[in-house]
């Protein structure tokens, strides 16, 4: 899968979690970028991610990633 496909998917994503189609996500976005990224819509957003690219992350995955670019490329190295 291409990284344009993978940003797409996870663009498509964060528009479902955060109820809001005008959402659009890039490679620096992080959770001050995004109104009502809070801790717990961390949780239900990266259950989400895993769940349509069918992986699982580690804790120490999820509290490294810094931003959306962080998270598509652990995503890119999971589904070679």
């Amino acid at each position: 899968m291409k990284r344009e496909e993978i940003f797409e998917k996870i663009n498509e994503v964060f528009r479902e979690e955060f109820d809001d189609e005008s959402l659009v996500i890039k490679e620096e976005t992080t959770a001050a970028d995004v109104e009502g990224w809070d801790s717990l819509k961390h949780i239900s957003l990266i259950e989400a991610i895993e769940d349509e690219f069918d992986i699982r992350f580690t804790m120490v995955e999820v509290n490294g990633m810094k931003n959306v670019e962080e998270m598509a490329s652990i995503i890119a190295e999971r589904i070679k």
